[in-house]
Protein backbone atom coordinates (compact mmCIF):
# COMPACT_ATOMS: atom_id res chain seq x y z
CA UNK A 1 0.00 0.00 0.00
CA UNK A 2 0.98 3.57 -0.79
CA UNK A 3 -0.03 6.92 -0.87
CA UNK A 4 -0.31 9.24 -3.58
CA UNK A 5 0.03 12.94 -2.88
CA UNK A 6 -0.98 15.40 -5.96
CA UNK A 7 -0.86 19.29 -5.80
CA UNK A 8 -2.63 21.12 -8.34
CA UNK A 9 -2.71 25.03 -8.38
CA UNK A 10 -5.93 26.08 -10.45
CA UNK A 11 -6.71 29.40 -11.80
CA UNK A 12 -9.00 31.35 -9.16
CA UNK A 13 -12.00 31.65 -11.81
CA UNK A 14 -11.84 27.82 -12.20
CA UNK A 15 -12.14 26.68 -8.00
CA UNK A 16 -15.71 25.91 -8.68
CA UNK A 17 -15.86 24.39 -11.69
CA UNK A 18 -13.32 22.12 -10.42
CA UNK A 19 -14.83 21.44 -6.85
CA UNK A 20 -18.29 20.90 -9.14
CA UNK A 21 -16.11 18.37 -11.52
CA UNK A 22 -14.73 16.49 -8.07
CA UNK A 23 -18.28 16.41 -6.74
CA UNK A 24 -19.01 14.43 -9.64
CA UNK A 25 -15.78 11.81 -10.15
CA UNK A 26 -14.68 11.25 -6.48
CA UNK A 27 -17.28 8.05 -6.00
CA UNK A 28 -15.86 6.99 -9.13
CA UNK A 29 -12.21 7.64 -8.55
CA UNK A 30 -12.85 6.10 -4.62
CA UNK A 31 -14.26 2.95 -6.10
CA UNK A 32 -11.40 2.06 -9.29
CA UNK A 33 -9.86 -1.51 -8.09
CA UNK A 34 -7.34 -0.73 -5.95
CA UNK A 35 -7.83 2.67 -4.64
CA UNK A 36 -8.63 2.33 -1.03
CA UNK A 37 -8.80 5.86 0.44
CA UNK A 38 -9.58 9.15 -1.56
CA UNK A 39 -9.20 12.92 0.22
CA UNK A 40 -9.35 16.42 -1.15
CA UNK A 41 -7.56 19.44 0.74
CA UNK A 42 -7.13 23.09 0.28
CA UNK A 43 -4.55 25.27 1.01
CA UNK A 44 -5.87 27.64 4.35
CA UNK A 45 -4.04 30.45 3.10
CA UNK A 46 -4.74 30.05 -1.23
CA UNK A 47 -7.84 29.34 -1.90
CA UNK A 48 -6.93 28.29 -5.37
CA UNK A 49 -4.37 25.49 -4.35
CA UNK A 50 -6.06 22.26 -3.78
CA UNK A 51 -3.86 18.60 -2.56
CA UNK A 52 -5.56 15.07 -3.81
CA UNK A 53 -4.83 12.34 -1.08
CA UNK A 54 -5.19 8.52 -2.13
CA UNK A 55 -4.39 5.50 -1.20
CA UNK A 56 -3.43 2.39 -3.51
CA UNK A 57 -2.76 -1.01 -2.99
CA UNK A 58 0.00 -1.69 -5.38
CA UNK A 59 1.53 1.02 -7.89
CA UNK A 60 -0.16 -1.29 -10.69
CA UNK A 61 -3.16 -0.22 -9.74
CA UNK A 62 -2.50 3.69 -10.10
CA UNK A 63 -1.30 2.69 -13.07
CA UNK A 64 -4.05 1.42 -13.99
CA UNK A 65 -6.23 3.96 -13.09
CA UNK A 66 -3.65 6.36 -14.89
CA UNK A 67 -4.10 4.59 -18.19
CA UNK A 68 -8.25 4.40 -17.84
CA UNK A 69 -10.81 6.23 -19.55
CA UNK A 70 -11.77 7.20 -16.66
CA UNK A 71 -8.72 9.34 -15.64
CA UNK A 72 -8.50 10.63 -19.06
CA UNK A 73 -11.61 11.85 -18.59
CA UNK A 74 -10.90 13.66 -15.54
CA UNK A 75 -7.58 14.87 -16.31
CA UNK A 76 -9.00 16.35 -19.79
CA UNK A 77 -11.52 18.89 -17.88
CA UNK A 78 -9.14 19.11 -14.76
CA UNK A 79 -5.90 20.21 -16.63
CA UNK A 80 -6.71 23.49 -18.33
CA UNK A 81 -7.60 24.89 -14.88
CA UNK A 82 -4.52 24.86 -13.80
CA UNK A 83 -2.00 27.78 -13.51
CA UNK A 84 0.80 25.83 -13.06
CA UNK A 85 1.46 22.24 -13.43
CA UNK A 86 0.54 19.85 -11.11
CA UNK A 87 2.88 18.03 -8.81
CA UNK A 88 2.37 14.77 -7.60
CA UNK A 89 4.62 12.48 -5.41
CA UNK A 90 3.98 8.64 -4.63
CA UNK A 91 5.27 7.99 -0.85
CA UNK A 92 5.52 4.98 1.60
CA UNK A 93 4.34 5.43 5.31
CA UNK A 94 7.49 5.45 7.46
CA UNK A 95 5.44 6.13 10.82
CA UNK A 96 1.72 6.25 11.54
CA UNK A 97 0.13 6.53 15.17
Amino acid sequence: MFTRIVKLELEKENVAPFLANFEDVKEKIRNFPGCTFLELYNDKNDETIFFTYSRWKDESDLENYRKSELFKGVWSVTKPMFRKRAEAWSVDTVVSL
